[in-house]
């Protein structure tokens, strides 16, 4: 393959790229968010937990030197705030979204003061997986170059997508989520698959945190995160609370977060940096498009409610 090719190809190739190394947190955000809000909770603290568990995983990561200690460290701390989260969001009269905004910038802040000895020292990395060996071309190499979280995530939609349908713990989840009096009529307690969903959601969102640290960027900074806890609520409806449409939508969310680089890597040197506000622009977008004050969500779980 020529230069003039590999150039023609760049762009294609950088945005897939990309897309794969942009979308991963999405995906583990919006799979655990789409957990939670399945029960019946929305759980906007999710930035808070994405940030904390990129620290948690960084830190633990350069103490003991294993990336993979730190992501499990990060999937602990992740669940105790889904946990507390879910705790103080049954009691009556709670609203799930001010308790949300109040665990973000508890996260936030706490992530904050306890990783500030942490900025300076480097952190072992994640592996990937060289899927592009057989190419003699770089470009392709790259692409091809995918982190192991991305592929546990891409299985982990599917087999969530499956259990929902097909399993007892799926069905308990969706029933919860639809009526809180059925459930209690089927002797299920909802307080209780509330908890442990949000939870499992603010575990799952701290391996995105850890992506983060670990791998892409790859360090731990007070900036690591650019609002993807929150965008991947946006997702999560977009994808109407399916599994497998949340890793589609992640993917489409980070190759819109990857034309900026794209374009910059190909030589594109005035007006890329616009594209960076692409993932904003299409949350804002997707966030007109689904809503309406006549006609509910299709997919909303019945008992899932912004104004508790």
């Amino acid at each position: 393959m020529d230069d003039t090719a590999i150039g023609l190809w760049g762009v294609p190739l950088a945005i897939f790229a990309g897309a794969i190394r942009v979308s991963t947190p999405f995906i583990f955000v919006s799979l655990g968010e789409t957990i939670t809000e399945r029960s019946g909770r929305i759980n906007l603290g999710l930035e808070g937990t994405l940030v904390f568990g990129a620290m948690t995983a960084y830190a633990v990561a350069v103490m003991s030197g294993s990336p993979w200690l730190g992501v499990l460290a990060a999937m602990a701390t992740g669940a105790i705030f889904g946990a507390v989260h879910g705790w103080i969001c049954k009691w009556p009269r709670v609203n799930d979204i001010a308790i949300g905004i109040a665990m973000m910038q508890f996260g936030l802040g706490l992530a904050f003061f306890l990783g500030k000895s942490f900025i300076q020292p480097v952190a072992p990395h994640l592996p990937a997986i060289p899927f592009g060996f057989w190419s003699g071309l770089a470009p392709v190499k790259a692409a091809l170059n995918i982190n192991i979280l991305f592929i546990l995530g891409a299985a982990l939609a599917v087999v969530l997508w499956w259990a929902f349908k097909n399993t007892r713990v799926g069905l308990t989840l969706r029933v919860v989520g639809d009526s809180t009096d059925a459930a209690r009529a089927m002797g299920i307690n909802p307080d209780l698959v509330r908890l442990l969903a949000t939870a499992v959601g603010g575990s799952l969102a701290a391996v995105g945190g850890a992506y983060l640290s670990l791998y892409y960027p790859g360090s731990w900074n007070e900036r690591i995160s650019s609002g993807q806890g929150l965008m991947a609520v946006a997702l999560v409806i977009f994808a109407r609370w399916n599994p497998i449409g949340c890793f589609v939508a992640a993917l489409l969310f980070g190759g819109a977060g990857a034309l900026g680089p794209a374009l910059q890597s190909v030589g594109v040197t005035q007006g890329y940096y616009l594209f960076y506000a692409a993932p904003y622009v299409l949350t804002l977008v997707i966030m007109i498009i689904t809503s309406s004050p006549t006609r509910s969500l299709a997919g909303a779980p019945g008992a899932l409610s912004l104004t508790k």
